[in-house]
């Protein structure tokens, strides 16, 4: 819960930006008598954030697996903490000029490396504390924090668009710092990961264990980038683009799109717990191939639905979109992206695939844009499928991690211990 309640706060931080880009950045930061033009321009800024996670997925799986995986949980939720308060103090392109964009993009930059840096910590801690027959549903619920935090980002958008001016975007990155400190609050209680404490009393800790990763487990990294990048495109594509391809088709229907994405958020929290606790019981491929087969099915279907601006199917599609397919996908890889690493390099392996596959994902609202401005709404459609294919050939070669031997050897070895 520790760990879930830091990924909720970093995913409210880093979403809120996304939300921001796609309704007022374009026109606050990079004015223009092209509105498409503001909408590429604040999108690359969007897309900056997550070019440097992959950075900070280094520094924070490096110190993780060095020093424990504790100072970095806290040390990234105080950076992101700040920077995404001084997004809400901000001067506009209006007030300095040309200076606010520039500090928008290094503050945003600041953003990346931390949260970067948060995942893998987050997820390696509640893997790490987990029992081994249950660690499917242990590691679901800091990825239900996911969710959480997009749920709040977007109800807190959903009522701030209700204020007058720059009071609208400037909210939602003031009230992070409540979030923040509730926190830090609870993770200053959390204890250092077993496994970790164990490997380090033994001597299985690595000296540099960057550069291990990369020597040992490049073909995990790999592994790992792949099966990600169709989540990362999956929820970037719904919660980002087609919300700003929505609001600019439909001006009013803006707030029911903001607040289906809220609705959808709350349903990917039982979800996501759903889906790692499905698989303890079935393995994690059956449930991440279900999960790439729907992505791909749903490609064209999802702007089919809303191109007519019904509010019901704008509903329908963000709740499927996210509530369902993206939660499913983001349940399975608490476990199933963690097992793909030993205890000595799993926070830096797990951290690097997952933050390169997030930097990619990151210029999914951008191509999506560029595409749709050449082929029309198809081009967006042709993004996610392709990153559905990707993810699907991705679990395809990727071994389970916890087939069926392994779950009755394990549920064996529980069984007789509940009986002694």
């Amino acid at each position: 819960m520790a760990a879930a309640a830091g990924t909720s706060v970093e995913n409210y931080d880093f979403i809120a930006y996304g939300t921001a880009a796609a309704l007022y950045f374009g026109t606050v930061f990079f004015p223009s008598e092209d509105p498409l033009t503001s909408t590429l321009l604040a999108f690359a800024t969007l897309a900056v954030g997550f070019v440097m996670r992959p950075l900070g997925g280094a520094i924070g799986g490096y110190l993780g697996d060095r020093y424990g995986r504790k100072p970095v949980l806290v040390g990234a939720m105080i950076v992101m903490g700040a920077a995404t308060f001084a997004i809400g103090l901000m001067p506009t392109y209006a007030q300095i000029g040309a200076a606010a964009p520039v500090i928008l993009t290094v503050v945003r930059m600041i953003q990346g490396l931390a949260f970067g840096a948060e995942w893998g910590g987050a997820i390696t801690m509640a893997y790490e504390h987990a029992p081994w027959h249950r660690r499917g549903m242990f590691a679901a619920i800091p990825q239900s924090g996911n969710p959480l935090g997009i749920a709040l980002a977007s109800g807190m958008f959903a009522w701030s668009a209700t204020l007058e001016g720059d009071w609208q975007w400037r909210t939602p990155f003031l009230f992070s710092a409540v979030l923040v400190i509730v926190a830090l609050i609870v993770r200053s209680r959390l204890s250092e990961s077993p496994e970790f404490e164990e490997a380090q009393a033994a001597g299985k800790t690595e000296k540099n264990p960057f550069l291990a990763t990369w020597r040992d487990d490049w073909r995990g990294i790999l592994r790992v980038i792949a099966l990600r990048i169709v989540e990362s495109f999956a929820y970037y594509s719904t919660a980002t683009y087609l919300l700003n391809y929505i609001s600019e088709r439909e001006p009013e229907l803006r707030p029911v799109a903001l607040g289906a994405i809220t609705a959808a958020s709350i349903t990917a929290i039982a979800v996501t717990f759903l889906a790692g606790t499905l698989t303890d019981r079935i393995g994690r491929r059956p449930v991440y191939i279900g999960g790439c087969i729907a992505a791909a099915l749903f490609a064209f279907p999802m702007y089919l639905l809303t191109n007519d601006g019904e509010p019901a199917l704008v509903v329908a599609v963000f709740v499927i979109g996210i509530g369902f397919i993206h939660a499913a996908l983001t349940g399975t890889q608490g476990s199933l992206l963690t097992e793909q690493f030993r205890t000595a390099t799993r926070t830096s392996g797990a951290s690097l695939g997952y933050q390169i596959a997030a930097a990619l994902g990151g210029f999914a609202p951008l191509l999506a844009a560029a595409l749709v401005g050449k082929f029309g709404w198809p081009g967006a459609s042709m993004l996610y499928l392709f990153a559905a294919l990707v993810g699907l050939a991705g679990i395809l070669l990727t071994k389970e991690t916890w087939g069926r031997e392994e779950r009755a050897r394990v549920g064996a070895l529980v069984a007789e211990a509940r009986k002694g």
